[in-house]
C-alpha cells in the first residue's frame, strides 16, 4: 500500500476536498450499485477503465461503487455538481443530475494512477483510490474549446479523441468550426457541391496571410452526416455538448465557389481560397441566399441538437454590397440607412430564423455592440468588448485572444513551430484569464457565461501539432473555468502531477 497523498491534486481543482485516511481499491470483485438513471454514467465509467484495468464493474444491488441521482442536490450542485464520497470498503457518487455524475466519473479517473488512462492493459497494477470526500460544481457554465477544422481537416476518429481530453477536464462545449473561405466540411444534402467543390482547394498558403508563397499541395476533406452524427452522441455521453459553426455572411469564399449564384456576382467563377486573412467575397443578400442559409441550417439543426448555433459573422467586408445595385436596392427597402447596416439586418434575419426553431444564435463580436440582441455574444478582440456586451443585455462568452487563441506560440523560444503571428500567450496567461470583467456590477457579471481556447488552423496540419499547442495551455483555462480564481503556484503543483495523465493518455504536449 502506498503512502498516504499529502493533498489530491486534480485539474481542475474541486470546490471542497477533506482527505482522510486510506484507500478504496478497485478490483475484480468491485460491482457497480447502479441507481435510477444512473445507467449511461455506469456504461462511461465502465468504458473509460476497461481499456487499462480489465475490470468488468458488473451490476450488483449490494455493489460497493454506488451512482445515485439525488435532485433534492440540485439546489446546490446545480446541473453539472456532484459529491464523491470514497471510503475503505465503499464509494458514492451522487448528483442532481446524470451530468453531475459524468464529471464526477472524470475525477475518479484522475484520483486513480495515471496509469488508469491507458489505452492498453497495465497489468498488476493497483487501482487505489485515496480516501476523501469531494464537494465539486463549476464557477462558470460555459467552458469551451474550439477547434478550426476548415482550413486543415481532422478526421472524425481525431475529434473523438479531442472530446475525450476535453470530457477530463469537464470542459463542457466543443465548438466545432466547420466552414471558412477555405474549406466547406458540413455535408447538406440539398446542396451537394459545397463539399464537392467547396470542400477542397488547390493548395495553401504557407507563412502569414500576404507571404505569397504556396505548398502547392491539394487539401480536403469533409464529414459525412453520421459522422457527425455519431460524434454528438459520443461527446453527450460525456457530458459534451458539440456547438457547429456554419459562418455568414463573410468567410463564405468556398460556397460561393460551389454555388457562384449566392454571391453578389453570380457570373463570376471563384476558387476556394488558398489564402489566409480576411476574404472581401461575401454572400449576396438576395433571397436566394436567406432561403440557401435557412438551408443548410435546417441540416445543422437536424444533426446538431445543441442549443446554440454558431453563425460567424465577424471580419465581413461591406464593399461588394456598397458596389452592387440589388444590395444598395435591398438595403433601401428594408429601411437601412446604407449598405454597409446589411450586415447586421442579414444576421437578424438568420437569426430569427434560429429562435423560431428554439435554438440561440451565436457570434464573433467585434465591438461588443453590433450583434443583434437575441444573440449570445463571444468577445474575442479586446476585454471591454465583454463588458459592453453584457451591459446591451447579451449573453456573453469571453474569448480574448491574448489569453485564449491557442494558435499563438506558447513561448519566445525561436523552436517553437510556425504559429500565428502576434503575441506570445503563454500558460500563466491563460490562467490568469477572468472572464468577467472586473468592472463588471453584479447584473452585467451574471451575463458572463464563461470562457474558451481557440485554435484556428492556418498553421496547424496533423493531431500532434494540435495537442502541442492544446495542451497543457487548456488545463489552465479549464481549472479557471470550473474552479474560477486559483494560485498560480497551487496550479503549477497540480499540474505537475497532472501531466503523467497525460502522458498515459499519449497526449503530444508542450514541455
Amino acid at each position: 500500500m502506498p503512502a498516504q497523498p499529502s493533498a489530491i491534486t486534480l485539474v481542475p481543482r474541486p470546490t471542497e476536498t477533506v482527505l482522510r485516511p486510506g484507500y478504496f481499491t478497485l478490483d475484480d470483485d468491485t460491482a457497480l450499485n447502479i441507481g435510477a438513471g444512473t445507467e449511461p454514467a455506469a456504461e462511461l465509467l465502465r468504458t473509460l477503465l476497461a481499456p487499462a484495468t480489465g475490470l468488468a464493474l458488473p451490476p450488483s444491488p449490494s455493489g460497493q461503487l454506488k451512482l445515485a441521482v439525488d435532485s433534492g442536490l440540485g439546489g446546490s450542485l446545480g446541473d453539472e455538481g456532484y459529491v464523491l464520497t470514497i471510503a475503505p470498503y465503499a464509494v458514492l457518487l451522487r448528483a442532481a443530475h446524470l451530468t453531475g455524475l459524468l464529471r464526477g466519473i472524470q475525477t475518479i479517473r484522475q484520483l486513480l494512477p495515471p496509469q488508469a488512462l491507458s489505452e492498453t492493459p497495465q497489468g498488476d497494477t493497483p487501482w487505489l483510490l485515496p480516501c476523501s470526500e469531494i464537494t465539486d460544481l463549476p464557477r462558470h457554465p460555459w467552458r469551451g474549446a474550439m477547434l478550426d477544422v476548415a482550413r486543415h481537416f481532422q478526421p472524425v476518429s481525431y475529434l473523438r479523441r479531442y472530446v475525450d481530453v476535453l470530457a477530463l477536464h469537464k470542459i463542457n462545449v466543443f465548438h466545432l468550426h466547420l466552414t471558412d473561405d477555405q474549406g466547406w466540411r458540413m455535408p447538406v444534402a440539398a446542396r451537394p457541391k459545397l463539399t464537392e467543390i467547396g470542400g477542397h482547394r488547390a493548395e495553401s498558403q504557407t507563412g502569414p496571410a500576404g507571404s505569397g508563397t504556396y505548398d502547392g499541395v491539394p487539401h480536403g476533406g469533409a464529414y459525412t452526416r453520421a459522422e457527425l452524427a455519431g460524434l454528438v452522441r459520443y461527446a453527450a455521453a460525456r457530458g459534451v455538448t458539440v456547438m457547429p459553426e456554419i459562418e455568414m455572411p463573410g468567410h463564405v469564399r468556398a460556397a460561393l465557389a460551389a454555388y457562384p449564384s449566392l454571391g453578389n456576382h453570380p457570373e463570376r467563377t471563384l476558387d476556394v481560397w488558398t489564402r489566409w486573412g480576411v476574404c472581401d467575397t461575401v454572400l449576396g443578400v438576395h433571397d436566394e441566399v436567406l432561403d440557401f442559409c435557412r438551408t443548410v441550417l435546417e441540416e445543422v439543426m437536424d444533426v446538431f441538437p445543441s442549443p446554440y448555433i454558431h453563425l460567424g459573422g465577424e471580419e465581413c467586408p461591406t464593399a461588394e454590397w456598397t458596389h452592387s445595385v440589388a444590395a444598395r436596392e435591398r438595403a433601401v427597402a428594408e429601411g437601412l440607412p446604407n449598405a454597409e447596416a446589411l450586415h447586421g439586418w442579414f444576421l437578424g434575419q438568420i437569426g430569427d430564423f434560429l429562435v423560431r426553431r428554439g435554438r440561440r444564435p451565436v457570434g464573433w463580436a467585434e465591438t461588443g455592440a453590433e450583434l443583434p440582441l437575441d444573440f449570445t455574444v463571444m468577445t474575442w478582440r479586446d476585454p471591454s468588448h465583454t463588458l459592453t456586451a453584457a451591459r446591451r443585455g447579451h449573453p456573453v462568452i469571453n474569448a480574448y485572444h491574448r489569453a485564449t487563441y491557442l494558435d499563438y506560440v506558447q513561448s519566445d523560444d525561436p523552436h517553437e513551430p510556425p504559429a500565428q503571428p502576434g503575441t506570445v500567450v503563454d500558460l500563466r496567461a491563460v490562467h490568469a484569464h477572468d472572464p468577467v470583467p472586473e468592472d463588471a456590477d453584479a447584473e452585467a457579471a451574471g451575463r458572463v457565461l464563461g470562457t474558451q481556447t481557440q485554435l484556428w488552423t492556418e498553421f496547424v496540419t496533423t493531431p500532434a501539432h494540435i495537442e502541442y499547442l492544446t495542451y497543457p495551455r487548456l488545463c489552465a483555462l479549464a481549472d479557471r473555468g470550473w474552479s474560477g480564481e486559483t494560485d498560480w503556484a497551487d496550479f503549477r503543483a497540480r499540474l505537475g502531477e497532472h501531466t503523467a495523465r497525460l502522458d498515459a493518455l499519449g497526449i503530444h504536449r508542450h514541455p
